[in-house]
């Protein structure tokens, strides 16, 4: 399984957006150095918390350090950017991190983005498949072709540069249950990342979207594979439950402002309507499927997505500031120790050992059995 962060970025308003900035690209190396396999950082234009206004260069920067892990957008929203820019800039990331770069798009979700760049809502998702459809003609084509949209009408364009991955830079989407978004992951065999959470009103629970995105495959004749479906929620993890609650609810409480004010307050209600104040961090929580506890909460609860979906080939976590850098940094070297291992089949023998260990030991009640070690008959003149 693959382990994964998808940031936004936040940051409170207030602070140094420089000293923000580098505490991102340190924890992309901290990612880096504890083993993770991808790391994503989103763009925003606006309102003041989610601050990263172009991935590519913050991904650039830390792949200066971070030598390993593989560095993706999440996402690019498409209707802001001529495709061509779009195609361009990947696959230039792609050469400089030497074939580690990976591309979610999106048509945008912040509605102050949408106002800022005065883009009808109502047309974003069908921009976003046009120029998603012109982005991997420019990834796959050596020739120059044209095309003749309703938002773009190109001509005789090809890129001179294509990427250093073959046959091309991944493409990512990410979805909350939207049946359009599937079907699109389907038909351009997408990685998927899937919102955890409780099912929004005329969206498909997370544990029914691979079958979707199989469908579309099959009626597009391409090919999917559920190691490409990121199933994607909040982690924080400390020595014991009531340890992790107290570092983070305040935290948790002061960004759930900022997400209730946006618009997704629909998303942490226990019942459509909840007033806003009544939404307490526990009930957010709860309702977006987060994990807050110890590595074995994040270890069940895991295992129990895994159940629910039949399987999927990565695990994704949101990143938050929800408290200081060092509990942060805590958290992820935790889930890093004790719970990658455990899906990753690492430490199965190591414990076979010790079981087996432990069991000689109780099966041998003697007092020497620390000193019968099984050379009785070995020669001492050997």
């Amino acid at each position: 399984m693959k382990f994964s962060f998808f940031m936004m970025p936040i940051h409170q308003p207030k602070e140094n957006p420089s000293l923000a900035f580098d505490r991102d690209i340190r924890l992309v190396n901290f990612a880096d150095m504890l083993g993770f396999d991808e790391f994503f950082i989103g763009e925003h234009h606006s309102g003041g918390w989610e601050n990263m206004p172009c991935p590519e260069m913050a991904l650039a920067k830390a792949s200066a350090t971070a030598k390993r892990i593989k560095l993706g957008t999440s996402v690019i929203n498409l209707p802001f950017h001529h495709p061509y820019h779009v195609a361009e800039r990947i696959v230039f990331l792609d050469h400089l991190t030497m074939g580690r770069a990976m591309l979610g798009v999106g048509p945008s979700s912040l509605i102050s983005d949408k106002r800022l760049f005065r883009i009808n809502p109502d047309v974003m998702w069908d921009m976003m498949q046009e120029s998603l459809e012109i982005i991997i003609n420019l990834l796959d084509k050596s020739e120059p072709f044209d095309f003749d949209g309703k938002f773009w009408k190109l001509k005789d364009i090809a890129l001179q540069l294509h990427s250093f991955q073959k046959p091309r830079i991944p493409i990512c989407i990410a979805t909350a249950g939207s049946e359009e978004t599937l079907d699109l992951a389907g038909k351009h065999g997408c990685v998927l990342f899937s919102m955890a959470g409780k099912s929004r009103e005329g969206k498909l629970s997370f544990s029914d979207q691979w079958s979707r995105v199989e469908k579309s495959a099959l009626q597009h004749g391409t090919s999917v594979s559920r190691d490409n479906w990121r199933v994607v929620t909040s982690v924080y993890l400390s020595e014991n439950r009531q340890k992790a609650w107290d570092e983070v609810e305040e935290g948790i409480a002061r960004e759930m402002n900022y997400f209730k004010t946006i618009g997704f307050k629909s998303a942490y209600e226990d019942y459509s309507g909840q007033p806003f104040d009544k939404i307490t961090p526990r009930i957010g929580a709860k309702n977006r499927r987060w994990i807050i506890g110890t590595p074995d909460d994040a270890i069940g609860a895991i295992e129990e997505f895994i159940k629910e979906t039949g399987g999927f080939g990565g695990f994704m976590m949101t990143t938050h500031e929800w408290t200081s850098e060092e509990n942060i940094r805590h958290s992820i070297d935790l889930f890093a120790r004790y719970v990658m291992p455990h899906f990753r089949n690492h430490t199965s023998q190591h414990i076979a050992s010790w079981n087996r260990l432990q069991q000689d030991f109780q099966n041998k009640k003697s007092p020497d059995f620390n000193s019968n070690l099984g050379f009785e008959n070995v020669s001492s003149n050997n």
